[in-house]
């Protein structure tokens, strides 16, 4: 049933939107009802922090009205926050994402963290953003500079924030959406980045180049529990970038059957996974035998979250 258009009462101070609003949210079973309202207000009023607590007592601005019902409409749709300000911080940067791409999580600023960290032990001369001789990674192959792709960009929050916390490294991504490539380039644009994107499925785009570090947080939902999923994500984010397949693990299985596309296994792989998934995306990476240290990393929930495949020896 299509949820009917919201109508602001007559005229409140914002602190009075703000509680009629989360009223309104939470009467229509949208998570967080407090925090949504709060951030569509500052994202509608143009206001954050220290400054939106203190404007709480001033009359709602009339001519951010219209804006501000069309939002909360949505909202209470189910339609995701970020849809609706067409934002989300990642890594203490700000990206723009659409329909067209996931949502950018914070766990995912852990997948990030770790390659950075790995890379630093096994490329220490080259591997936070400093070029050795002649621009050149001294750690890496004679001649070209440290590479690694980044598959299914999405947003480019990975590939986008590897690129601006290590400069000197090459950094592609792919994805087999040319509306997700838009955005992930807008973002790099945006945020000073240099990431190559090329679009095809997986590694396909990536047949022949010579890759240090590969890194992905692919769909991994068992496409039988989409239905079940919360509805801002079921009915709003893209099935594309959620569906793995009947267990979840297919684009897994297809990334290690596709590494002959590529001269030579990565040293460093870095996936994101979903619950209960960390042994058998362990277990595939252990089976192609090119990496003889495999690492589990946690989520802040203590949930494993990413398996990273490390190659000591290259």
């Amino acid at each position: 049933m299509k949820q009917s258009a919201y109508i602001m009462p007559q005229v409140q101070s914002i602190r009075e939107a703000f509680a009629e609003a989360s009223s309104f949210l939470s009467g229509l079973g949208v998570s967080e009802p407090q925090r949504s309202a709060q951030l569509l207000l500052e994202h509608v009023l143009g206001l954050s922090g220290a400054a939106y607590y203190m404007a709480m007592a001033d009359s709602f601005p009339a001519d951010k009205r219209e804006e501000w019902e069309a939002a909360m409409t949505r909202r209470g749709s189910g339609e995701p926050v970020q849809y609706i300000t067409g934002e989300q911080e990642f890594y203490g940067r700000p990206f723009e994402v659409t329909p067209d791409v996931l949502i950018p999580r914070p766990e995912t600023e852990l997948l990030v963290e770790a390659v950075l960290r790995y890379a630093a032990e096994l490329w220490p001369q080259g591997a936070a953003g400093e070029p050795g001789a002649g621009g050149e990674y001294a750690a890496a192959r004679p001649g070209r500079r440290l590479t690694a792709i980044d598959i299914g960009a999405g947003s480019g929050a990975i590939s986008v924030t590897l690129a601006a916390e290590a400069p000197a490294w090459r950094v592609l991504a792919g994805d087999i959406s040319p509306a997700a490539l838009a955005v992930a380039g807008r973002n790099a644009e945006r945020l000073g980045a240099a990431v190559e994107l090329r679009l095809g499925d997986l590694l396909e785009p990536f047949k022949g180049l010579e890759t240090d570090i590969l890194v992905s947080n692919p769909p991994y939902i068992p496409g039988g529990d989409i239905a079940g999923l919360q509805r801002e994500v079921r009915d709003h984010e893209p099935r594309t970038a959620l569906d793995g397949g009947e267990d979840g693990l297919d684009p897994y299985r297809r990334m290690m059957e596709q590494l002959p596309l590529l001269p030579a296994p990565p040293r460093l792989v870095g996936f994101e996974l979903g619950l209960g998934q960390a042994e058998q995306v362990a277990a595939l990476l252990e089976a192609a035998g090119h990496w003889n240290e495999i690492v589990t990393v946690p989520d802040l929930a203590g949930i494993p979250r990413h398996v990273i495949g490390i190659a000591r020896q290259p």
